[in-house]
């Protein structure tokens, strides 16, 4: 996991950015202006920078020129706005950000945004995902064939499953009520666990705003430290 700074003058932008990074097991600051990101920029040394261009001190294209020009790019930075164009967008791809994201930001974009920018070096620009894949690659990820990886020999006995398993059975000789929570704390602990404790994707999965996502899995006594992935 990563750590991230937030930069924005919107104090709404912040709490919700920050609150779906955290969840994600990223460790997150925000700044409200430029003086701030400069200084928590210096501190913590970012993985990541998100950085708003509309801002009432210094815009973010200008900070972002002031940190390529003193060298202090060594993160990539994603620049989000809600009044971009184009021209802004090349300006600050030309000064080393890695990718651009309108406001409204949904939360598909930015975790695309932040996982290609977090596995690429800072000042290249971002390629689409979805341009390489396994069925059309010839190489691995390491640069291999994959006729190499399917010579491998297979393993003798299958992985042994661990977490909750998406079949399960239920004892239906109950009330209603009790079976009907026993089959609902299943459901929510079966997702937990393959989202990694990821309250965002499971309330994105299950259709549940967050809100209400949290207040049934504290009703049916779902332990949320179990799953959580650890920050770093």
């Amino acid at each position: 996991m990563a750590t991230i700074l937030v930069v924005d003058d919107e104090l709404g932008i912040r709490a919700l950015l920050s609150e779906i990074l955290s969840d994600e097991g990223h460790t997150v600051e925000v700044a409200e202006n430029a003086a701030q990101a400069r200084r928590l920029r210096e501190s913590m040394r970012p993985d990541l920078v998100l950085l708003d261009i509309w801002m009432p001190d210094v815009d973010g294209v200008t900070l972002l020129k002031e940190w390529s020009a003193g060298g202090q790019l060594g993160m990539p930075v994603i620049m989000m706005s809600g009044h971009g164009t184009i021209d802004t967008a090349v300006e600050a791809t030309k000064f080393g950000a890695s990718a651009f994201l309108e406001k409204p930001i949904t939360l598909q974009k930015l975790l695309r945004a932040v996982e290609q920018a977090l596995v690429r070096p800072a000042h290249r620009p971002v390629q689409p995902m979805a341009e390489t894949s396994l069925a059309t690659s010839s190489a691995g990820m390491d640069g291999l064939p994959y006729s190499q990886y399917a010579a491998a020999p297979a393993p003798l006995l299958p992985p042994v499953p661990s977490g909750p398993q998406a079949r399960q059975n239920f004892d239906l000789d109950r009330p209603l009520r009790e079976a009907r929570d026993a089959f609902e704390k299943s459901y929510f602990e079966f997702h937990l666990a393959k989202e990694g404790g990821s309250m965002t994707r499971v309330a994105e999965k299950t259709g549940l705003e967050r809100t209400h996502l949290y207040r049934k899995l504290k009703q049916l006594g779902v332990d949320l430290s179990r799953n959580k992935r650890g920050g770093g």
